[in-house]
Protein backbone atom coordinates (compact mmCIF):
# COMPACT_ATOMS: atom_id res chain seq x y z
CA UNK A 1 0.00 0.00 0.00
CA UNK A 2 1.18 3.36 -0.94
CA UNK A 3 1.96 5.97 1.70
CA UNK A 4 0.32 8.82 -0.57
CA UNK A 5 -2.56 11.17 1.60
CA UNK A 6 -5.79 10.25 0.16
CA UNK A 7 -8.04 13.71 0.28
CA UNK A 8 -11.41 14.61 0.55
CA UNK A 9 -11.39 15.59 -3.39
CA UNK A 10 -10.03 11.74 -4.08
CA UNK A 11 -12.73 10.03 -1.43
CA UNK A 12 -15.92 11.88 -3.62
CA UNK A 13 -14.59 10.43 -7.04
CA UNK A 14 -14.26 6.88 -5.60
CA UNK A 15 -17.86 7.26 -3.87
CA UNK A 16 -19.56 8.57 -7.30
CA UNK A 17 -17.60 5.52 -8.88
CA UNK A 18 -19.10 3.53 -6.26
CA UNK A 19 -22.76 4.99 -6.83
CA UNK A 20 -22.61 5.07 -10.57
CA UNK A 21 -21.15 1.23 -10.49
CA UNK A 22 -24.43 0.19 -8.03
CA UNK A 23 -26.63 1.98 -10.69
CA UNK A 24 -24.74 0.62 -13.82
CA UNK A 25 -25.08 -3.74 -12.44
CA UNK A 26 -28.96 -2.93 -11.93
CA UNK A 27 -28.97 -1.88 -15.47
CA UNK A 28 -27.91 -5.70 -16.40
CA UNK A 29 -30.83 -7.04 -14.69
CA UNK A 30 -32.22 -9.05 -17.59
CA UNK A 31 -28.49 -10.21 -18.84
CA UNK A 32 -26.98 -12.17 -16.01
CA UNK A 33 -23.43 -13.13 -17.71
CA UNK A 34 -23.40 -9.06 -18.19
CA UNK A 35 -24.31 -8.72 -14.45
CA UNK A 36 -21.85 -10.96 -12.63
CA UNK A 37 -19.11 -8.92 -15.41
CA UNK A 38 -20.19 -5.32 -13.91
CA UNK A 39 -20.52 -6.83 -10.52
CA UNK A 40 -16.89 -8.64 -10.50
CA UNK A 41 -15.68 -5.08 -11.90
CA UNK A 42 -17.13 -3.04 -9.30
CA UNK A 43 -15.90 -5.04 -6.79
CA UNK A 44 -12.60 -5.44 -8.05
CA UNK A 45 -12.06 -2.04 -9.54
CA UNK A 46 -13.16 -0.74 -5.87
CA UNK A 47 -12.74 -2.83 -3.36
CA UNK A 48 -9.26 -4.13 -1.64
CA UNK A 49 -9.32 -7.47 -1.79
CA UNK A 50 -6.90 -7.76 -3.58
CA UNK A 51 -4.28 -6.33 -1.33
CA UNK A 52 -5.28 -7.27 2.07
CA UNK A 53 -8.48 -8.06 4.17
CA UNK A 54 -11.80 -5.92 3.55
CA UNK A 55 -14.28 -5.53 6.30
CA UNK A 56 -17.33 -5.63 5.16
CA UNK A 57 -20.74 -5.28 5.97
CA UNK A 58 -23.43 -4.85 3.89
CA UNK A 59 -26.82 -3.17 4.98
CA UNK A 60 -29.19 -5.83 4.27
CA UNK A 61 -26.96 -8.94 6.03
CA UNK A 62 -28.23 -11.08 8.37
CA UNK A 63 -27.60 -14.69 8.29
CA UNK A 64 -23.59 -13.91 6.36
CA UNK A 65 -23.13 -10.50 7.93
CA UNK A 66 -19.85 -10.10 7.03
CA UNK A 67 -18.39 -10.25 3.70
CA UNK A 68 -14.46 -11.08 3.71
CA UNK A 69 -13.82 -12.35 0.16
CA UNK A 70 -14.80 -11.11 -3.11
CA UNK A 71 -17.08 -13.21 -4.06
CA UNK A 72 -19.30 -12.84 -1.15
CA UNK A 73 -18.98 -9.17 -2.08
CA UNK A 74 -20.11 -9.99 -5.29
CA UNK A 75 -23.26 -12.37 -4.39
CA UNK A 76 -24.16 -8.86 -1.95
CA UNK A 77 -24.42 -6.86 -4.84
CA UNK A 78 -26.05 -9.92 -7.46
CA UNK A 79 -27.36 -12.41 -5.46
CA UNK A 80 -27.55 -16.07 -7.33
CA UNK A 81 -24.90 -17.73 -5.09
CA UNK A 82 -25.92 -20.70 -2.98
CA UNK A 83 -23.51 -19.99 -0.74
CA UNK A 84 -25.13 -16.69 0.40
CA UNK A 85 -29.06 -17.67 0.04
CA UNK A 86 -29.96 -15.02 1.78
CA UNK A 87 -28.93 -12.31 -1.14
CA UNK A 88 -31.26 -11.41 -3.69
CA UNK A 89 -29.10 -8.72 -5.33
CA UNK A 90 -28.68 -5.50 -3.94
CA UNK A 91 -27.67 -3.59 -6.58
CA UNK A 92 -30.86 -4.83 -9.15
CA UNK A 93 -33.27 -2.85 -7.47
CA UNK A 94 -32.51 -0.80 -10.04
CA UNK A 95 -31.59 2.54 -8.21
CA UNK A 96 -31.54 5.47 -10.36
CA UNK A 97 -28.71 7.50 -8.81
CA UNK A 98 -26.77 7.09 -5.47
CA UNK A 99 -26.01 10.38 -3.84
CA UNK A 100 -23.14 10.75 -1.05
CA UNK A 101 -23.54 13.22 2.00
CA UNK A 102 -21.07 12.70 4.28
CA UNK A 103 -20.84 13.93 7.80
CA UNK A 104 -17.28 14.01 8.34
CA UNK A 105 -14.22 12.79 6.68
CA UNK A 106 -10.85 11.80 7.88
CA UNK A 107 -7.83 12.81 5.05
CA UNK A 108 -4.38 10.55 5.31
CA UNK A 109 -3.03 7.72 3.76
CA UNK A 110 -5.21 5.63 5.47
CA UNK A 111 -8.52 7.77 4.98
CA UNK A 112 -12.09 7.38 6.30
CA UNK A 113 -15.64 9.07 5.42
CA UNK A 114 -19.14 8.21 7.28
CA UNK A 115 -22.49 9.92 6.35
CA UNK A 116 -25.91 9.43 4.93
CA UNK A 117 -25.99 7.79 1.47
CA UNK A 118 -28.99 7.84 -0.57
CA UNK A 119 -30.47 5.93 -2.76
CA UNK A 120 -32.92 6.70 -5.45
CA UNK A 121 -35.56 4.42 -6.78
CA UNK A 122 -37.41 4.51 -10.31
CA UNK A 123 -39.80 6.47 -8.38
CA UNK A 124 -37.47 9.43 -7.08
CA UNK A 125 -38.17 8.33 -3.82
CA UNK A 126 -35.00 7.88 -1.79
CA UNK A 127 -33.84 5.22 0.70
CA UNK A 128 -31.06 6.67 3.38
CA UNK A 129 -28.11 4.19 4.22
CA UNK A 130 -25.72 5.43 7.17
CA UNK A 131 -22.36 4.33 6.00
CA UNK A 132 -18.32 4.23 7.19
CA UNK A 133 -15.78 3.83 4.58
CA UNK A 134 -12.39 3.24 4.82
CA UNK A 135 -9.89 3.46 2.27
CA UNK A 136 -6.30 2.97 1.13
CA UNK A 137 -4.06 3.73 -2.00
CA UNK A 138 -2.98 0.19 -3.65
CA UNK A 139 0.67 0.28 -5.25
CA UNK A 140 -0.08 1.76 -8.37
CA UNK A 141 -1.81 4.57 -7.02
CA UNK A 142 -5.70 3.29 -7.37
CA UNK A 143 -7.89 3.98 -3.85
CA UNK A 144 -9.67 1.04 -2.98
CA UNK A 145 -12.45 0.44 -0.08
CA UNK A 146 -10.91 -1.08 2.73
CA UNK A 147 -13.78 -0.81 5.43
CA UNK A 148 -17.33 -0.63 4.04
CA UNK A 149 -20.41 -0.93 6.97
CA UNK A 150 -23.60 0.13 5.84
CA UNK A 151 -27.15 0.00 7.65
CA UNK A 152 -30.69 1.45 7.28
CA UNK A 153 -31.21 4.80 8.56
CA UNK A 154 -32.32 4.29 12.08
CA UNK A 155 -35.78 5.72 11.40
CA UNK A 156 -36.50 3.13 9.30
CA UNK A 157 -36.69 0.30 11.35
CA UNK A 158 -37.01 -0.73 15.32
CA UNK A 159 -35.38 -2.66 17.93
CA UNK A 160 -38.46 -4.20 18.73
Amino acid sequence: MSSEIITREEIGAVQRQWGDGVVAIGKTLDKREECERAAWDHVNGLYGYDIGPVLFKPTMTVEVPFRDTAESAVAYFIGGNQKYPEDHGFALNQWQKVRFENNQVIEGNQAFAQGVYYFSGADGKETPVVYTFGYVRDEAGNIKINVHHSSLFPSLHSID
